[in-house]
C-alpha cells in the first residue's frame, strides 16, 4: 500500500516540470479540481510502461529474437523510448480532452444558472440586505455548480476577505467571459457605493437577451443541420454502398469478358481482368465514411452551437447512424445485384 501511494505521488511529481505547475494549478482549477492529480499522472506513466512492455513483447521481440546482441539492444531502446513517449503523450493528449471538454461543461451550467442566481441577490438588496449578507442567501440547492464556488467566495467576504479579491478568484475557476465582466461591473458599483441591485437587473436582461439571441441563432441553422445530417447519415453511405456493388458488377463483367477472349484465339482484341479488389474499395468507403461523419459532427456543432466542444455528443451518433445504414445498404443493394451476374 505504502509502496503504490508513494510512487504514484513521486513519479506524478517527477514528470511534470515545475514552470508547468502555476498554469496547470489554474488550468485545473477551471475544470474543478483545487489541486494537481501528481497520483493519477504517475499511474497514467506506469499504465505507458505497461502497454509499451506488452506490444514489444508480443509484437516485436519475436521479430527480433535472431538478431545480434547490440542491434537487438538498439531496437529494444529504440522501441522503448519511442513507444513509452508515444503512449504518454496519446494518453495526455485524451487527459487534456476531457478535462477541456469537463471545463467547457462546468462553464455551460455555470452560465445557465448565472441569471437565476443574479436575480435571487438582486432581491436580496432590494430588501435591504448588505451585500455580504445578500450573496450568502442567494446561494440554493439547486446552484450545484455556481452555488458552491459562490459559498466559498461568500465565507471569504464574510470573514473579512475584500469582496474585490474574492469575487476575483470566483472568475479565475471559470472560463467564462460572461462571469468575468459581470463580476468587474458588479465591483465597480460596490466600490463606488452605486445602486448595486438596478446594475444587477439591467446584466440579467442583457443575459436573457444575449441568450434569446443564440436560441434564434441555433433555430435558425437547423435546415443547415437537417441538410448535413441526411447528406452524411444517408445518402454517403447509400452512394458509398452503390459505388461498391457496381464496382464488382464491373469487375465481374471485365472478368467473364477476359475468360470469353481467352477462348477465342482470332479475336484482334483481348480484355484482362480489372486490377481493383472490390474488398479494398469497401475498406476505403468505412474509412472515407468515418471521417466524413467525425468532421460533419464538428461542422453541424458549430453552425448550431458556435463551438466545437458543444458538439461532442453528435460525434458517435454521426459515425455509428452511418456505419450502421452503410451495412445495411450494402445488404440490401446485393440482393439487388445479386441475380444480374
Amino acid at each position: 500500500m505504502a509502496f503504490r501511494i508513494i510512487f504514484l505521488e513521486e513519479f506524478g511529481k517527477a514528470f511534470v516540470p515545475k514552470r508547468v505547475i502555476p498554469n496547470l494549478r489554474k488550468y485545473l482549477l477551471k475544470a474543478g479540481f483545487n489541486e494537481v492529480p501528481y497520483r493519477f499522472f504517475g499511474m497514467l506513466f506506469y499504465i505507458s510502461v505497461v502497454i509499451t512492455g506488452l506490444v514489444f513483447f508480443f509484437f516485436v521481440y519475436p521479430y527480433i529474437t535472431n538478431l545480434s546482441l547490440l542491434v537487438k539492444f538498439v531496437y529494444t531502446f529504440l522501441f522503448w523510448a519511442v513507444g513509452l513517449l508515444s503512449f504518454a503523450t496519446l494518453f495526455i493528449l485524451l487527459t487534456y480532452f476531457y478535462l477541456d471538454l469537463k471545463i467547457y461543461q462546468r462553464t455551460r451550467r455555470m452560465e445557465e444558472q448565472l441569471p437565476d442566481f443574479l436575480q435571487i441577490l438582486a432581491a436580496n438588496l432590494k430588501g435591504g440586505m448588505t451585500f455580504e449578507t445578500a450573496l450568502w442567501s442567494a446561494i440554493k440547492p439547486r446552484f450545484d455548480v455556481l452555488g458552491s464556488e459562490m459559498a466559498k467566495a461568500s465565507k471569504k467576504v464574510m470573514t473579512g476577505y475584500e469582496i474585490s479579491k474574492a469575487l476575483s478568484e470566483l472568475t479565475e475557476k471559470y472560463d467564462s467571459l460572461m462571469l468575468r465582466r459581470t463580476v468587474d461591473l458588479i465591483i465597480s458599483e460596490v466600490e463606488s457605493g452605486g445602486n448595486v441591485s438596478n446594475l444587477i437587473d439591467r446584466l440579467v436582461a442583457n443575459i436573457k437577451e444575449t441568450k434569446e439571441l443564440k436560441d434564434e441563432m441555433s433555430a435558425a441553422a437547423v435546415a443547415y443541420v437537417i441538410f448535413i445530417s441526411v447528406i452524411v447519415i444517408a445518402i454517403s453511405p447509400l452512394l458509398f454502398a452503390l459505388s461498391y456493388h457496381l464496382l464488382s458488377l464491373i469487375v465481374g463483367f471485365m472478368g467473364q469478358l477476359a475468360v470469353a477472349t481467352q477462348r477465342v484465339s482470332n479475336l484482334p482484341f483481348s480484355f484482362s481482368n480489372v486490377g481493383m479488389d472490390p474488398a479494398d474499395f469497401r475498406t476505403f468507403s468505412l474509412v472515407a465514411i468515418f471521417v466524413i461523419s467525425l468532421f460533419s459532427s464538428l461542422i453541424v456543432s458549430i453552425v448550431e452551437k458556435g463551438d466545437v466542444k458543444g458538439g461532442v455528443k453528435y460525434i458517435p451518433i454521426y459515425i455509428f447512424g452511418s456505419g450502421a445504414l452503410y451495412f445495411l445498404f450494402l445488404k440490401v443493394l446485393g440482393m439487388v445485384f445479386g441475380g444480374i451476374i
